[in-house]
């Protein structure tokens, strides 16, 4: 059947409204009709390229009668009150990750969506990858088993691109955990069923200019008796990306040229000039990241079956049989987070629900949280608010 577009209001025209827009561009199944910012240049250079409306505050945008949904783009910590505002209006969510920074704001925005009877999508997350849908695929289909263990992990320069003050607070959202870690949890719990049971992790916090969580290790087992590890660094020196075929995460080719350029654009910064620097990545300034060339992707991730390893590349899965090594390949689309639209289009046209709803999210949160507790506590963290693949995928 088709549908008629989307019709999409966006509050933040910051930097994940500008990863977004490949797909905003390349998808002709959404269609961008407002937008609400704080900043002058941004809601100019909107209505610019996508006409529309443009708001200064999110009850107007909530309040518009011709969107459909509202994608959600602002900083961690404003989440909670925008989800608040945008489902009392009505309109369908795409929350960009994470859900919120504390539980009790993840709690207040199930709520919120319950009440008004919209569906949330948390989004985009590296979940959603289309290596990532392979490999669901390849597990679903049974010919290897079950999943026993995955292996994750990501070195980057997370902790070293510009950031604003609060960035660097770990409890306002800061560091790799919320940003980042979020990804490969999210990842691994999809991976492995989605219900975790306990973690336990180390977490490190190594340069005092930047005095939030750079790095941690962690252990999830997961009901079914699979188990995964999952590392990040942020901290600028290995680059998993060469293991990855030069690909960097956003799917652009790696140039091994450009190694050391975060930590040295910050060099001799104040935090305001470091704060201006961000400002230049946002919709508006004509600072673009480059058109993906491949999938985007998180970093190595192996998951060990019965009778086979995948080990998750750009290009699609490779897998390790008992005696044949293949490789099943999955091409990049013209609008690169194809997969989060066809959850918009789910949520708005079928009122059916992806994985990543706001109890997914909330899930993958805990994990978050119990991930600085274990590594505070040195003791392994029981969870109690997980959900499973199998009811989210029905659930309003």
């Amino acid at each position: 059947m088709t549908y008629r577009p989307v019709r999409l209001g966006v509050l933040g025209l910051g930097r994940a409204f500008m990863l977004m827009l490949p797909t905003f561009r390349n998808d002709e199944r959404v269609r961008l009709v407002a937008a609400a910012a704080p900043r002058a240049e941004s809601r100019d250079a909107f209505v610019a390229e996508f006409g529309g409306r443009a708001y200064g505050t999110v009850e107007e945008l909530a309040a518009d009668p011709e969107i459909d949904a509202v994608y959600i783009a602002t900083p961690h910590q404003m989440h909670a009150d925008h989800v608040e505002a945008v489902a009392a209006g009505g309109k369908h969510i795409l929350v960009d990750k994470p859900l919120a920074v504390t539980l009790d704001d993840a709690d207040r925005m199930v709520a919120a969506a319950d009440a008004a009877g919209v569906r949330l999508i948390v989004g985009p997350s590296h979940s959603f990858d289309p290596p990532v849908g392979l490999a669901r695929q390849i597990i679903a289909a049974g010919d290897y088993g079950k999943v026993r263990m995955v292996q994750a992990f990501n070195y980057t320069d997370f902790l070293y691109r510009p950031r604003r003050p609060e960035e660097l607070r770990t409890e306002e959202g800061g560091g790799v955990l919320f940003s980042q870690g979020v990804h490969q949890i999210d990842i691994v719990r999809l991976l492995c069923g989605g219900r975790a049971r306990s973690v336990y992790a180390m977490t490190g916090a190594w340069d005092p200019e930047r005095p939030t969580e750079g790095a941690y290790t962690a252990i999830l087992d997961f009901e079914g008796g699979s188990f995964a590890n999952l590392t990040y660094s942020g901290y600028a020196h290995f680059d998993s990306d060469i293991w990855m075929d030069d690909v960097s995460e956003l799917g652009g080719c790696k140039d091994p040229a450009s190694y050391g350029v975060a930590r040295r654009a910050l060099c001799d910064l104040d935090p305001e000039a470091e704060a201006q620097l961000k400002q230049t990545r946002t919709y508006g300034t004509g600072a673009e990241p480059p058109r993906p060339e491949a999938n985007e992707h998180f970093g190595p991730i192996i998951i060990s079956c019965d009778r086979a390893d995948l080990r998750l590349m750009p290009g699609g899965v490779e897998v390790f049989g008992d005696e044949t090594r293949s490789f099943i390949k999955s091409p990049l689309d013209p609008a690169p987070r194809k997969p989060v639209i066809d959850a918009l289009v789910d949520a708005v046209h079928r009122d059916r629900a992806p994985v990543q709803t706001a109890r997914w999210g909330r899930a993958s949160l805990e994990v978050c949280h119990a991930i600085l507790s274990s590594a505070a506590r040195r003791k392994p963290v029981t969870l109690t608010r997980q959900t499973g693949i199998e009811t989210e995928e029905t659930q309003l």
